[in-house]
């Protein structure tokens, strides 16, 4: 009888987790949605929502490091001052990993489609949950 307690309580408990799992999933592709359909609507500080306000995010990119939310929203408005620049963008999410709770890495591809050239790259961001909102906290992108 013990045993069986046992492993209905180790069954119920890894079937919460993975359910946990699956929604912090969800609610992360989520934000990467809502970046999408800002950022394709020009509406560079829609896109920015889903980044961490705070001085301490961190975004590594071909300038190097940049420290900041705000520094990182006027490095993209200053490389894409227009909707001509912008384009079309499109994620490609290739792995989503828990590093612990209430955190996950995400590896993905990027692709803009626009006039003046398309562009594609890889990126790995970090994903953590601040306030009950998902926000990335860390984005290196090439």
């Amino acid at each position: 009888m013990k045993k069986t307690l046992l492993l209905f309580c180790l069954f119920t408990t890894l079937t919460a987790v993975s359910q946990t799992e699956v929604s912090d999933k969800e609610a992360i592709l989520s934000v990467l949605k809502s970046q999408e359909k800002a950022w394709n609507q020009f509406d560079l500080e829609g896109y920015m929502q889903g980044y961490w306000k705070s001085d301490s995010l961190k975004f590594y990119g071909s300038s190097g490091l940049t420290n900041g939310w705000q520094k990182t929203l006027s490095n993209y408005k200053k490389s894409y001052p227009t909707k001509e620049h912008t384009g079309t963008l499109n994620f490609t999410i290739d792995a989503i990993t828990k590093i612990e709770e209430n955190s996950y890495h995400v590896m993905g591809q990027y692709h803009l489609v626009r006039k003046m050239g398309n562009a594609n790259g890889v990126f790995l961001i970090i994903f953590k949950k601040i306030d009950g909102e998902w926000r990335i906290v860390a984005d290196m992108s090439c």
